[in-house]
């Protein structure tokens, strides 16, 4: 739409979700459930976890932090989605992607950064459980919160900043649904070399670091798990303590890794749509599905304050 390379470009076209305009109803239908369900579930876990005193141990923290992840990482894309869904022209201007850019992979990264903190809550629970308390005391779990959400914001804070740098005066399709820092540098007419190896960076300290430390915690879970010599019993309930965590987890990783193994194709940005469906709204509708069914303290908790919920999946 930019013609001179003196404009600077003030809204982006994207893309869109689907090729099929007439189903593009349904799909309203379809999301806008889904995101009702990701607020309402996590609405929920987190007050019954503020509200219900036994939830109040460093796991179920962790887990509201969680939550309030999810709900900040769907709210990033899909309000955008809805918007545009209805709509035969859909944009985005160019601050409004800055903004998506910046919640959605502050949220992102600190959603990995809460995984990897979880895993290691589980790993001294169940390895070390005689300095559980000693060790996972309240001052300890909050400064491990408020640095995970400090690190998560200023990556993404430092790579927003990279790209306000950058000069947009040409094209302005963005090729996927939302704002993400690939198809964005793809349309920058200044060199982006800069940023790719800061994204880099970003992904081999935050992504496989992350993956690396959550891989080795549970490593040790289960060789603790498997040592116990005494009834099944007990080890059906020290795995029961973090089944739960470690199917988010594998959830959450399984799409990430998905998205980089992946052959580029003429296809690969039609799975790299799904995949992102996926990690925005998908997870984020199962995991207060997941922590309420593998979870019996939450379970309780939900019967007890929200009668409601008794024959509800919440």
């Amino acid at each position: 739409m930019e013609h001179s390379n003196h404009t600077r470009v003030t809204e982006f076209i994207m893309q869109g979700l689907f090729d099929h305009p007439h189903h593009q109803g349904q799909f309203f239908g379809l999301f806008l459930c889904l995101y009702i369900a990701v607020i309402m579930g996590h609405s929920l876990i987190i007050v019954a976890i503020v509200i219900h005193s036994p939830l109040h141990t460093p796991m179920y923290f962790f887990i509201t932090n969680l939550a309030l992840v999810d709900i900040l990482c769907t709210s990033s894309v899909v309000p955008k989605i809805l918007e545009n869904l209805m709509q035969e022209k859909k944009t985005i201007s160019f601050g409004g992607c800055i903004i998506q850019l910046f919640v959605l992979t502050s949220s992102l990264g600190t959603e990995l950064l809460l995984l990897t903190v979880m895993s290691c809550d589980r790993y001294v629970a169940i390895c070390h459980p005689l300095h559980y308390v000693k060790l996972m005391n309240k001052e300890l779990c909050i400064h491990l919160a408020v640095s995970v959400w400090a690190v998560g914001t200023i990556n993404s804070f430092v790579n927003i900043l990279l790209v306000l740098r950058l000069n947009f005066c040409r094209h302005n399709l963005i090729q996927h649904f939302f704002c993400k820092f690939p198809t964005i540098l793809a349309l920058s007419c200044s060199s982006a070399y800069f940023n790719e190896i800061m994204i880099f960076m970003a992904d081999i300290f935050l992504a496989m670091g992350n993956f690396i430390q959550t891989t080795i915690s549970y490593s040790f879970i289960i060789i603790t798990i498997l040592k116990i010599q005494s009834s099944k019993g007990k080890q059906r309930r020290a795995f029961s303590t973090c089944s739960s965590h470690l199917l988010v987890v594998t959830l959450y990783y399984s799409t990430i890794i998905y998205t980089y193994i992946q052959p580029i194709s003429n296809n690969s940005l039609d799975k790299n749509k799904k995949v992102a469906i996926m990690y925005t709204l998908v997870t984020p509708t199962l995991n207060p599905v997941i922590y309420s069914l593998c979870n019996k303290e939450v379970t309780v908790a939900m019967k007890r304050i929200f009668p409601f919920t008794t024959k509800s999946n919440f």
